[in-house]
């Protein structure tokens, strides 16, 4: 939920017009606009490259998942597996948009760990390929942009811990 949604959501249930300090987050919010849309097209435009390079980090880091009996062994399974990177980068560019954590939470992360689990995916190499992503992403963005990207691939980090 957006920092406008949540603002009015707030103030209506309390009867109330836009406090001064909500009006001014929703100010920031609004001019910060196209830097995080910005953010997201990169992002978007170089989605390929980002989850490519991403998986070749972490098959690299992690031979464990591409060996005989892991969880991307095979072609089709490391397609799966190439797949959720690129899953999890496009709840990153939501969450980005939104200037948020909510969509990401919302869309992606509820269940997950009980998910994993239950195919037996060792989590903690889906958070370094989630990882390697927030570290190609950031090549790719200014030292600005890459901190505000990069609070929201550590999000999903976080919830893979």
């Amino acid at each position: 939920m957006s920092v406008v949604t949540k603002s009015i959501v707030n103030a209506d249930a309390e009867a109330r017009y836009l406090s001064p300090g909500e009006l001014d987050r929703i100010k920031s919010f609004v001019s910060s606009g196209e830097r995080r849309l910005r953010i997201a097209q990169t992002l978007t435009e170089n989605r390929e490259r980002i989850v490519k390079q991403a998986g070749d980090q972490l098959f690299q880091k992690r031979p464990d998942v591409v060996s005989p009996g892991g969880n991307a062994y095979g072609e089709e399974m490391t397609a799966t597996c190439l797949r959720d990177l690129d899953y999890y980068l496009r709840l990153v560019t939501y969450g980005i948009v939104a200037g948020d954590v909510t969509p990401i939470e919302e869309i992606g992360l509820v269940g997950v760990r009980e998910m994993y689990n239950s195919l037996g995916t060792p989590i903690p190499a889906v958070a370094e390929g989630i990882r390697a992503m927030k570290n190609v992403a950031s090549s790719l963005l200014s030292a600005e942009d890459a901190a505000e990207a990069g609070s929201y691939f550590d999000f999903v980090i976080g919830a893979m811990q």
